[in-house]
């Protein structure tokens, strides 16, 4: 039986049994699990190895969360709207003004953030080593077409949403937004999550254990669909982030690097409306905006109907997380996952080394999260 280190408030027994029975059922290598309320932890686990030599993974370990990284892109993007440094209902090309080519001229930052703006991926395509080279991708996506009418489809912008996202920050800031990232939102509140992390870091770093196939959720989709074209203009097999470019490179949509704590550090700031601890990310009101639908139908990547707020999902039928109100989420290819419940200023998130095959992850995180709304409501 797999030693189970940390922390669990009495009433959470439920979720520390649930995050155990991973590890007795095979599931896991290495994993974390962290969960607060009104910014205050009530459950800290960590548990299993951090690599497949054996090395025990530790309250610091910090590995690869792929799509759970678009949260903390999001949140820097509310934040400038938030200060009124960028409104989200116009054409980003204000700030960028190469990206008005063919045709995008209209494309919004709030399209961006809710996965409507027809920019999906890369036309041409591109390899995975080109994501390390920031202006060559960003430029190609400046250049390229549109996937279809802005605001009218959504369709999961897996990688190209952080580059996008990323480059409005820089010409708005003038920082990277893994440097605004660290300035403004990780340093304030001690939370050790990182977009490009330092190589002095790596040695705290879990690899991913990648899944058997590439793309193992599209087996059987038509090679011509939209999911297809999206997802192999960058083709990815999982391997990527244990490489020290990938690491070192900003990768705001995939690439972001900490563990369960931090990520609930962070998102604790938005369940208790926009500050914690004295630290002020943003107003009430720049809350708020994640709960403005921004489209509600079968996703074109996903194949799936996805409820799409502002930066973040919103629950429904095919999701369903929290208990109503003002619950938003998102989480990373392989299972990695992070709930946000503002009306009860909770907080989950979950973080493992081993992928599961499905694009959309698994049971794993969502089990855990059922789990912490069990405990609230006994």
């Amino acid at each position: 039986m797999v030693e189970i280190h940390g922390s669990c408030a009495d009433g959470f027994g439920g979720v520390r049994d649930a995050f155990v029975a991973y590890f007795d059922q095979g599931l896991e290598l290495g994993a974390a699990l962290c969960v607060t309320r009104d910014g205050e932890i009530v459950v800290d686990l960590w548990a299993g190895a951090a690599d497949a030599e054996g090395r025990p993974w530790e309250r610091d370990t910090i590995v690869n969360v792929w799509s759970t990284t678009k949260t903390m892109a999001a949140i820097c993007v509310l934040m400038l709207a938030d200060r009124g440094e960028l409104d989200l209902d116009a054409p980003i090309a204000e700030h960028w003004p190469e990206f008005a080519a063919n045709g995008k001229d209209g494309v919004t930052m709030a399209q961006v953030l809710g996965h409507t703006a027809g920019v999906v991926g890369w036309d041409p395509a591109i390899e995975p080593a080109d994501l390390y080279d920031w202006d060559k991708t960003v430029s190609i996506l400046a250049e390229g077409p549109l996937w279809w009418e802005p605001g009218t489809k959504s369709g999961y912008h897996a990688i190209t949403q952080g580059f996008l996202e990323g480059e409005v920050v820089r010409r708005i800031t003038g920082d990277t937004i893994g440097a605004f990232f660290r300035r403004e939102v990780a340093e304030p509140l001690g939370a050790d999550f990182h977009i490009g992390l330092p190589e002095s870091e790596d040695t705290r770093y879990s690899p991913i254990v990648p899944p058997a196939a590439a793309i193992a959720a599209l087996d059987n989709v038509d090679p011509s669909s939209m999911a297809v074209r999206a997802l192999v203009s960058c083709p990815l097999t999982g391997s990527e982030p244990n490489t020290r470019e990938w690491r070192a490179s900003e990768i705001p949509a995939a690439g972001g690097i900490g563990n369960a704590r931090s990520v609930s550090r962070v998102h604790s700031a938005l369940a208790c409306g926009g500050t914690v601890d004295g630290v002020k990310l943003m107003s009430p009101e720049g809350v708020d905006r994640i709960f403005v639908e921004q489209h509600h139908d079968v996703d074109l990547v996903l194949g799936t109907k996805m409820r799409m707020g502002t930066g973040f999902g919103l629950p429904n039928e095919t999701v369903p997380l929290g208990t109503g109100g003002r619950v938003c989420y998102w989480g990373g290819w392989g299972g990695s996952l992070a709930v946000i419940d503002v009306d009860r200023g909770l907080t989950v998130s979950y973080v493992m080394n081993r992928m599961a095959d499905a694009l959309m992850g698994d049971l794993r995180g969502a089990l855990l999260v059922f789990a912490a709304y069990q405990a609230l409501d006994a």
